[in-house]
């Protein structure tokens, strides 16, 4: 990682506004998979969050003339990642297409005996449920600081919004999460 916490250096960003090849395939390398995550946890389905995944860099490379390297370009990522998952999000509720949820090779088994494995499955299951429900903002704040282990500031950076409120909304965020997680058994109340 570079001074600023991004794991590409100054030097990839001049080559990346430049156009130059390798350097984008070196940014996409880095941050796919945090992308592709993060997708999936806002859209509950793994086959559209590779697909908003590929949105999401599209974007990047067709905005990096607009990037203001005072700000990370991990969160300048990651608010176009969370944007183009709102948007999706948006259009499911305008087709009703309904929800998938994600597929069983997502979850990281481990060594995990199969008794484990088929009960953090449906924990998994039951939490991913849960956040589904949440309103959009919610889910945001729960998953870039929970799952992407953002930090406050970080957050704020990302979502555009003032710290206070990421910390107010998070806190909002993580009651309603736990009502559901306590309706389904998941965590006692």
């Amino acid at each position: 990682m570079d001074e600023s916490g991004d794991e590409l250096g100054p030097e990839l960003l001049t080559r990346l506004v430049a156009g130059d090849r390798e350097a984008f395939e070196r940014l996409v390398q880095c941050y796919e998979r945090p992308v592709f995550n993060l997708a999936c946890r806002m859209l509950g389905n793994a086959t559209e969050a590779a697909d908003a995944t590929q949105s999401v860099f599209l974007k990047v490379f067709e905005h990096l003339d607009g990037y203001d390297p005072k700000y990370r370009l991990f969160s300048w990522i990651y608010r176009i990642a969370v944007n183009v998952s709102i948007d999706r999000l948006e259009q499911r509720k305008r087709t009703s297409a309904g929800e998938v949820p994600i597929e069983d090779e997502l979850l990281d088994s481990g060594e995990q005996e199969p008794e484990e494995q088929a009960e953090a499955s449906q924990i998994h299951d039951l939490i991913q449920v849960a956040l589904m429900e949440l309103q959009t903002d919610y889910r945001a704040v729960i998953l870039l600081r929970h799952f992407s282990g953002c930090s406050y500031g970080e957050i704020a950076e990302i979502l555009g919004i003032p710290e206070k409120t990421v910390k107010s909304r998070l806190h909002d965020a993580r009651q309603h999460l736990r009502k559901r997680l306590c309706s389904r058994g998941v965590v006692s109340a």
